[in-house]
């Protein structure tokens, strides 16, 4: 169904938007085939707190993934100075709200708010990142549920490649409740032996150079260098940075940033068998699998026969 490749001489690039698009295009369809029978079409609701530049983009980006595969998206944006409590009964009415499938609350936040207690407060079964403790504790007892949206796409990105897992040794550089300890979990599940990196990791070149595949979600910009990395393995990029432009180059390209990941892209595919870049790796990814727990959630509510096992991990 979705694209495949093989290994060539240089490192492989994982194209995290051409597979994104072939997941849409699943989407689009099974929406369109269970339309008249559900009555009406699926809904995501964000919320934004403040007016952060880089949430302003992602949840753009979001909407219109939703418009493309035809899921209705609402949009809640409030002020920078919101309380907590008050966040949570606008969540309380979406989760009583029945044109709504799935509920997402876009990160960061403000200092001021509590991020456990707001994603606490989602209903489980509407809960489009996969971040409540009880799809959390799912994932953890290998149950079916909405999952981490990232972790998720990594897995689906891996598996669209036909790279194997199974058997191999991978590191997971960080540790975070979005992304690394789901990860590890995820790739525990599909049978690989995995190490979990953090700040706290000493020497951890020599722990990376074991790895045949490397997940780097440090949340450090070009971290990670050709010395990390054993010859041949598959590294997968999840941070994502924006980094002044050179001089040289900043009136040239039109702009006074650029993006980059966790890891040192050029230097690091002359080692690598495969490699996501940044951007158009992970970061398409992961919107898919925020549509794919809303559709899925839209699926179980309104009772639809609408296949879903291919899309979740």
């Amino acid at each position: 169904m979705l694209y495949r490749d093989s290994y060539g001489s240089m490192a492989l690039r994982l194209d995290g938007r051409k597979v994104a698009g072939e997941i849409e295009k699943c989407l689009k369809d099974g929406v369109s085939s269970c339309l008249k029978q559900a009555g009406r079409p699926p809904g995501l609701a964000v919320i934004r707190i403040g007016d952060d530049a880089a949430s302003a983009v992602y949840i753009s980006n979001k909407e219109k993934a939703c418009a493309r595969i035809g899921v209705k998206s609402l949009v809640f944006h409030f002020n920078q100075d919101i309380s907590t409590q008050d966040v949570i009964k606008e969540i309380e009415k979406l989760n009583r709200n029945e044109l709504v499938d799935g509920i997402l609350v876009q990160l960061p936040l403000p200092k001021q708010i509590d991020e456990a207690e707001l994603l606490k407060a989602i209903d489980p079964d509407k809960d489009a990142d996969g971040l409540h403790t009880l799809n959390l504790g799912r994932l953890l007892k290998d149950e079916e549920g909405p999952r981490s949206c990232t972790p998720a796409g990594v897995m689906m990105l891996l598996d669209n490649y036909q790279i194997p897992i199974e058997g191999k040794r991978v590191v997971v550089i960080g540790r975070s409740i979005l992304v690394g300890k789901p990860m590890a979990l995820m790739l525990q599940s599909a049978n690989a032996t995995v190490t979990v990196a953090h700040s706290r990791t000493r020497d951890l070149a020599s722990l990376t150079k074991q790895a045949d595949l490397l997940v780097v979600a440090a949340g450090k910009p070009r971290m990670i260098g050709p010395e990390y990395i054993k010859d041949k393995a598959v590294v997968v990029d999840v941070g994502i940075h924006r980094q002044p432009k050179p001089i040289a180059s900043a009136s040239s390209q039109g702009g006074k940033t650029l993006l980059c990941g966790d890891v040192c892209f050029e230097e690091v595919s002359k080692i690598a068998s495969a490699i996501t870049p940044v951007p158009g790796g992970v970061g398409p990814m992961t919107v898919s699998m925020l549509l794919v727990n809303t559709i899925n959630s839209w699926k179980n509510h309104c009772g639809l026969s609408l296949r879903m096992t291919d899309l979740l991990p």
